[in-house]
């Protein structure tokens, strides 16, 4: 008779389809890789499939796995959330979180996090991929950036707004408050997560008759701040970030009427009542 599939299979599963290897699904579990193949062994056999087949070097799943696994993450929520129903102790919890967030709040985030919750694991991934997929299967815990809510599952709370300053390497010739017109005679680098090279600076410029030249384009705030401390270049962060380089940077007001940023924290809504990420939820208000 084929094995019977328990919670403890099912956490191997999703730890699997997590790694795409046994020896990281091993550690992430704190099994022996002996162990972690026997149960492999056990779910191939009770699920009629390979679940991961070998690719080169690595390993991928199978296209009966990748179309489970977002149920099984269902599952093993609602499981945490059954076990976990009683009052949290953060000190005593054991979990790892996966968080999708922009620059800036991971800092700050870890810190509170460790304070409380030492057995505590965050995985952060880079935003890239903003689709809500993430948080309905289970692969994104929370997802914290900018953006509106649209769909009626996802839940969300603004965690705080952001405003854009201009920022220049610490010795630049620029001057501490510079106009639009001086702004446009160096190149910028613009941090766009789409690649986009044209942003609300634009606009306001255009407005005024002028136009910057945007010599490079970069995935996140801090590529760009990096490439300003060692360069000509001007870059456009949120302040928040651009007073954590206060050596290397000199940031500046914009002399324009730029949109505020609102920053939001969402999670899918089957989540709602884990103690384990209500108290995640709520240690992120408190820290940022």
């Amino acid at each position: 008779m084929p094995d019977q599939l328990d919670l403890n299979l099912l956490r191997v599963f999703d730890a699997l389809l997590q790694d795409s290897s046994v020896t990281a699904a091993a550690e992430r579990l704190h099994l022996s890789i002996p162990a972690t193949s026997r149960a492999l062994a056990r779910l191939r056999r009770a699920m009629g499939d390979p679940v991961l087949v070998r690719a080169g070097r690595g390993m991928v799943p199978t296209p009966f796995a990748l179309r489970i696994a977002p149920r099984v993450r269902s599952l093993l929520d609602e499981a945490a959330a059954l076990v976990n129903a009683a009052e949290l102790d953060p000190a005593q919890l054991r979990r790892t979180f996966t968080i999708r967030v922009s620059d800036g709040v991971v800092t700050p985030l870890v810190t509170a996090v460790a304070a409380q919750a030492p057995g505590v694991v965050l995985r952060f991934v880079a935003e890239g991929e903003e689709s809500v997929e993430a948080l309905r299967d289970g692969s994104v815990d929370l997802d914290i950036g900018a953006g509106h809510d649209t769909e009626a599952d996802i839940r969300s709370v603004v965690l705080f707004s952001e405003r854009l300053v201009g920022i220049v390497r610490a010795d630049s010739p620029l001057p501490n408050r510079p106009t639009l017109k001086q702004l446009c005679r160096y190149p910028h680098v613009s941090a766009s997560r789409r690649g986009r090279v044209r942003g609300p600076l634009d606009v306001a410029l255009q407005a005024a008759g002028l136009q910057r030249h945007v010599a490079a384009v970069v995935p996140f705030f801090s590529a760009a701040a990096q490439l300003v401390a060692s360069s000509d270049h001007v870059g456009l962060i949120p302040q928040r970030l651009a007073e954590q380089y206060p050596a290397s940077l000199r940031w500046f007001p914009i002399r324009a009427e730029l949109p505020e940023v609102e920053i939001r924290m969402r999670w899918h809504a089957r989540l709602d009542a884990d103690p384990a990420q209500r108290w995640l939820r709520e240690t992120i208000q408190a820290c940022v």
